[in-house]
């Protein structure tokens, strides 16, 4: 039987999905958030999820509605505030106490990502030492600086947006799009790349920027955002 990753559904896509689960979610600046799969897991329903996600946020983001429809019990980001003079829904939870927050620096999220898809438990980084960032967190001295230890995030799903996709997995990204995709495909058991568009004949070794050994699933989106 011929390998082909395809899901005909976003149902097919996301099934086996359980309460309870981390969830990746690649995007940054409005680039590379797979927003048609982020609707699906909406409307699926699924309660106390954690999002790691670069920015809980941003506009053109749907994780939003995930936040807003009360499915999210904590959000692991880089950016937490909103961009108007009202608090945003995700804002007001957090001030209120119904959700929980963690914030790290942009460097170190992504370095938490990528150390958990390389089995690496925990790592040393001097990023927020001195700053409420780091509090109640192990610091150490190396040399002449203080060093936070930051541990690694793994997640149960990550959802990253492609542009082309072959029936092997291997995925190609549009300019920005690609920035945390590769590593939250890493760092997750079960990983569902919506794409642009797809090839039957498989893309060429050179161009491929995340090989389909890292990539369980592939929904067909066409130039939906």
């Amino acid at each position: 039987m011929a390998i082909d990753k395809r899901a005909a559904t976003t149902a097919e896509a996301l099934a086996g999905v359980k309460d309870g689960a981390t969830v990746l979610i690649s995007g940054f600046g409005g680039a590379g958030f797979a927003n048609t799969l982020i609707r699906a897991l909406r409307d699926i329903g699924k309660r106390d999820l954690t999002l790691v996600v670069n920015s809980a946020t941003h506009p053109l983001s749907r994780t939003h509605e995930l936040i807003e429809a009360g499915m999210v019990r904590k959000v692991i980001c880089s950016a937490a505030r909103g961009r108007g003079k009202d608090l945003s829904v995700f804002e007001q939870l957090w001030k209120d106490g119904k959700i929980e927050l963690q914030v790290l620096p942009q460097g170190t999220f992504a370095e938490c990502i990528r150390a958990g898809g390389a089995g690496i438990p925990a790592f040393y980084t001097p990023s927020g030492v001195g700053t409420e960032l780091t509090e109640g967190k192990e610091i150490r001295r190396f040399g002449d600086r203080d060093y936070a230890l930051e541990h690694a995030i793994t997640g149960d799903l990550a959802l990253v947006r492609g542009d082309v996709a072959d029936r092997y997995g291997n995925l190609t990204f549009r300019y920005a799009q690609v920035n945390f995709g590769p590593a939250m495909a890493t760092a997750a058991r079960l990983t569902v790349a919506e794409v642009r568009t797809f090839q039957d004949e498989p893309i060429a070794p050179a161009r491929v920027q995340l090989p389909g050994v890292y990539v369980d699933r592939i929904f067909v989106a066409g130039e939906k955002v």
